[in-house]
């Protein structure tokens, strides 16, 4: 059974150490530097070979490892390496993630499989590695998975993408009831289009402008206001929530 813990009002994450998936760009690299912020340690996991460059832009003491989260060898490697350099790992940040907008009758079967393995497998198994050494460490911890309203309410073309953070969804709930008594709490984050450099190129003209004309606040996601639903959960002030999907949607999925 975990015990309260009295927490800091401002949420700080002084002494923890932050795994981020997908950290060298968009919500991953906006969620680290405000994980950093608060005061955890920063450990940046990504496909990009400059990831340890951007890491020690966001901390001097943050790590940067390039890792292919959809081989199994290369995440309990990353982890291994993690727990030599580091000694702990508190909160994991599954954020990396591929699009797919095909539709459901030309999706070809190599897409529909990347967009589960990665978006999917790739976050389970490195729940599970890293799930195993909170529990054995006996601290709690933390872990968020980034879904999608993709994962709440179907849309078009998103036919693998959204079966695949509908799947996260699942696998958020289970690890949250199954770890819950080791103090570990996993949620979900579901966020409407973010303006990352890839959605301000992608959500234009009329499809942006369709989508945009079915959220009540009017407006696509800033990244900050989705690291910001990171850093909370993240947090202490976060403990006795469990296996909730924060969505983050500007009311899109309310109707």
């Amino acid at each position: 059974m975990s015990s309260y813990k009295v927490f800091q009002h401002d949420f700080r994450l002084d002494g923890k150490t932050a795994v981020i998936t997908g950290g060298a760009s968009g919500i991953g690299h906006a969620s680290a530097q405000m994980l950093s912020e608060k005061g955890a340690r920063i450990v940046l996991i990504d496909l990009n070979p400059d990831v340890e460059n951007i890491a020690k832009e966001i901390a001097p003491d943050a790590l940067g490892l390039q890792v292919d989260i959809s081989r199994n060898v290369e995440i309990q490697a990353a982890v291994d390496k993690i727990l030599t350099d580091v000694g702990n790992i508190d909160i994991l940040c599954n954020i990396a993630g591929m699009g797919s907008g095909s539709p459901a009758d030309e999706i070809s079967e190599n897409e529909f499989r990347s967009v589960i393995n990665v978006n999917l497998s790739a976050a389970f198994f490195l729940s599970q590695a890293v799930g195993k050494t909170m529990i054995e460490a006996g601290k709690g911890g933390r872990i968020i998975n980034m879904a999608s309203q993709a994962g709440v309410v179907a849309l078009y073309g998103h036919v693998a993408y959204s079966a695949s953070k509908a799947g996260l969804l699942a696998v958020t709930r289970d690890l949250a009831l199954e770890w819950g008594k080791y103090g570990i709490t996993c949620n979900a984050v579901s966020p409407t289009v973010v303006l990352t450099p890839m959605a301000r190129d992608y959500w234009v003209g009329e499809r942006g402008a369709a989508h945009l004309a079915q959220i009540p606040t009017g407006r696509f996601a800033e990244m900050d206001e989705i690291a910001a639903a990171v850093a909370f959960l993240a947090s202490d002030a976060a403990q006795m929530i469990n296996g909730h999907n924060l969505v983050v949607d500007g009311g899109f999925t309310i109707a």
